[in-house]
């Protein structure tokens, strides 16, 4: 949520990086709580900072909130990668109601307009 809230257009859609500005909860399927920072998010599915990794393929409940939107909802996590304290860890959002995806839609579109006008308050 800085001025260097990038964007990445593709196949993947749009995809906002957070530096870990957003603190998420995820819950798996015993109830352990494990707590992280988002890195980067799209309407697909994000990157999350955590402490240790989570196995790959398993399913997770992921609650965060961004802006005024909440979002819980289930997911399955990815191939971590090892970061210089923790991992990141990818996953992909299993079943985000379509009232959630365009609620999260609209948030990203925020911070990329956001984003982009406080970079052009810079460069001035």
């Amino acid at each position: 949520m800085s001025s260097t809230a990038a964007i990445q257009k593709g196949k993947r859609g749009l995809r906002v990086k957070l530096g870990g500005s957003i603190l998420a909860l995820v819950v798996l399927e015993n109830g352990r709580q494990i707590r992280g920072r988002m890195s980067q998010l799209s309407v697909n599915g994000g990157l999350v900072s955590l402490e240790h990794p989570l196995d790959e393929g398993i399913r997770v409940t992921a609650l965060f909130h961004l802006g005024i939107t909440s979002i819980r909802c289930r997911a399955q996590m990815l191939f971590p990668m090892w970061a210089t304290q923790g991992c990141l860890q990818p996953f992909r959002f299993l079943e985000l109601p379509e009232a959630s995806r365009a609620k999260l839609s609209r948030e990203l579109e925020s911070l990329v307009q956001a984003g982009a006008s406080q970079e052009e308050e810079e460069a001035e």
